[in-house]
């Protein structure tokens, strides 16, 4: 198979930095929609596609695209598809589904019709009535967008924002692709400081650090496609090696993760422990009202409290408040706020040099960017990504 299409889902607001991501692997993005970048790719890229996007949810295979008004054309169109290319008589393949603005709105009867095409396909083209489902995984995904379906096989298996090195979860934890996508549209790169005054259990800093090294994000898990036997083992470990041969060595320590709670920060520290990046973070029980630093200049990336998970509504109302003052202390830094406060703008009396819609979640939320002063080093991009 020379030429696959292919999918990186991802989360809305993610779509161009995934694109870039692919783009820097050799890539060619074919264009995209809300939570989907396309591109074509041979099994190799099926691989390295799922080792190295810090900010796709998963990577999948797109069978077809096609019209599906009723279930007649959808099971049809289903079982003209070429399934036992992929899937062995013992597949086990559950199917995923969504409906959007769609007339076959019953999603559990999409899934019933598509499980049942694809059953029909593979008895004819293995040549057996039994499909007993005790091997590898091929889970499908349907999408049906008004009224156009997306068959897809997903190749990842549990998303891939679960890196390894988060095995406890504090409270209300901001998922690594979102953190990851916070650093990449920054300013920040190795050698520049890096804080977080609200570090929680550490995931910002921890992607900064682990993009400092070149870490590629998936590389101490498993995927999906590994159990396939239409994916030579030699591809997987080819694309693992690769990615241990581009880690680049420690850089000079400078980023900082600060919590007013012990208990995330405990969490926190085991986390970069078992990242690797422990050596390059420097964490500090901290409260936000104690913010302060001797670096002219720096970048600060956060996702504070904002009153819809955590806390209550005064105590988030006078952390806002707070924020100018506090902030003021690092006048000569770039600030980077994720937040679905309706009015940090106004709170801090400055505008944003630039905005972008993200979600935590469920919770839609703006990426702030204030730009310090250019600091006098060579080699400072002058535009983020």
């Amino acid at each position: 198979m020379s030429s696959i299409d292919l999918i990186a889902a991802t989360a809305f607001g993610l779509e161009a930095i995934a694109t870039r991501e692919l783009q820097a692997l050799g890539y060619e993005a074919k264009g995209s929609q809300p939570g989907w970048v396309a591109f074509r790719g041979d099994l190799a890229a099926i691989c390295r596609a799922n080792l190295w996007l810090r900010t796709a949810d998963r990577i999948l295979i797109r069978m077809a695209e096609f019209p599906a008004e009723d279930f007649g054309q959808l099971f049809d169109r289903t079982c003209e598809l070429p399934w036992e290319q992929w899937l062995p008589a013992d597949a086990e393949f559950p199917v995923n589904g969504r409906s959007i603005r769609s007339q076959l709105s019953s999603v559990p009867a999409c899934q019933k019709i598509v499980k049942k095409a694809i059953v029909s396909r593979l008895q004819k083209a293995h040549g057996t009535e039994r499909l007993p489902e005790t091997g590898a995984r091929y889970t499908i995904d349907l999408a049906i967008r008004n009224n156009v379906a997306t068959l897809c096989i997903d190749t990842t298996g549990r998303s891939l924002h679960k890196r390894g090195y988060r095995t406890l979860v504090g409270e209300a934890p901001l998922k690594e692709t979102l953190a990851a996508a916070l650093i990449l549209l920054s300013f920040w790169k190795p050698g520049r400081r890096l804080l977080d005054p609200f570090c929680g259990s550490g995931t910002i800093v921890i992607e900064a650090a682990l993009i400092g090294r070149n870490l590629a994000p998936g590389l101490n898990r498993d995927f999906a496609a590994e159990s396939w036997t239409e994916i030579p083992a030699s591809l997987w470990q080819s694309a693992r090696e690769e990615a241990r041969d581009l880690v680049r060595p420690d850089f000079e320590p400078g980023i900082i993760g600060t919590d007013i709670d012990a208990a995330a920060l405990r969490l926190a520290r085991r986390h970069a422990e078992q990242a690797g990046v422990a050596s390059l973070i420097h964490f500090q029980q901290q409260p936000f009202e104690r913010l302060a630093s001797r670096d002219p200049h720096g970048i600060l990336i956060t996702n504070p409290p904002y009153g819809e998970r955590l806390g209550d509504a005064e105590e988030t109302r006078q952390l806002y408040a707070s924020m100018p003052a506090i902030l003021s202390r690092l006048d000569t830094w770039s600030w980077y706020i994720l937040t679905s406060h309706p009015e940090l703008e106004r709170v801090l009396g400055r505008q944003a040099d630039r905005r972008r819609k993200l979600y935590n979640g469920r919770i839609a939320c703006t990426y702030y960017q204030f730009y310090g002063p250019k600091p006098p080093r060579p080699g400072t991009p002058d535009v983020p990504m």
